[in-house]
């Protein structure tokens, strides 16, 4: 079965995986996840993950006590956390897999080397990178759009809550407009809510395409893969 990408990266928020309350890991959420990634790497694609950790903690957490880098600091460390969830379902499932680190913890994650990176992704494994791109200030949106030029990957998958970019909040305004397709300078002009303006920037800059899409919807990876219009397509 052809497959539009042969290599993809996933930008996945902790809230993926998350409790409803917002907080932990919900094993159920995690194994639907897994499940679509198992069966997309079952079709030769390769694949390489960003993971958030919005279910333990954000940096907005420490605003008012806590200084702003070691907030940011205390959020990579939690993505580590996901990342560990994530591998040890994976493998469960009997593929392969290496969490890759931007902070070094040899004990439990592999530091982060492009070139390893990219041949863990030659020889099949899911690649897992934890920790953003290391520097407090910078986002995981950030990481991903870094992390995806990183290994020459063909587009960024933008797994979220929502369907799609829209003009504004539809879960406050029943009139949002949804986008099917739209380009990375309006996304950065009209300040939607999409990735940072960082991490479109770059994106734009490098011309990586970003599909938007919500995660819960049936085989969304795989339907997105297979080239079905669904979500948002930012590009151009």
């Amino acid at each position: 079965m052809n497959t539009k990408y042969k290599r993809i990266l996933i930008k996945l928020s902790g809230e993926a995986i998350g409790k409803e309350n917002g907080r932990d890991i919900d094993s159920k959420k995690l194994e639907k996840v897994v499940k679509q990634l198992v069966n997309i790497h079952d079709l030769g694609v390769q694949i390489a993950i960003v993971i958030g950790a919005g279910n333990f903690w954000r940096g907005k957490y420490g605003e008012e006590y806590m200084e702003r880098t070691t907030s940011d600091y205390m959020g990579m460390l939690a993505t580590t956390l996901n990342a560990l969830a994530i591998q040890d379902m994976i493998e469960s499932k009997g593929i392969q897999t290496s969490v890759m680190s931007a902070i070094e913890m040899r004990e439990i994650a592999e530091p982060y080397i492009r070139r390893k990176a990219i041949k863990h992704l030659q020889h099949g494994r899911i690649v897992i990178f934890a920790c953003g791109t290391g520097n407090p200030y910078f986002t995981t949106d950030s990481a991903a759009a870094l992390r995806a030029l990183e290994i020459e990957s063909e587009a960024i998958f933008l797994a979220k809550n929502v369907d799609g970019v829209y003009n504004k909040d539809p879960k406050v305004f029943p009139d949002a407009i949804k986008y099917d397709d739209i380009t990375y300078l309006k996304v950065v002009e009209e300040k939607l809510l999409v990735m940072d303006a960082t991490a479109v920037t770059l994106c734009m800059e490098n011309n990586m395409p970003i599909y938007v899409f919500a995660l819960n919807e049936n085989k969304s990876i795989e339907r997105v893969l297979m080239g079905e219009k669904i979500g948002t397509r930012i590009e151009g």
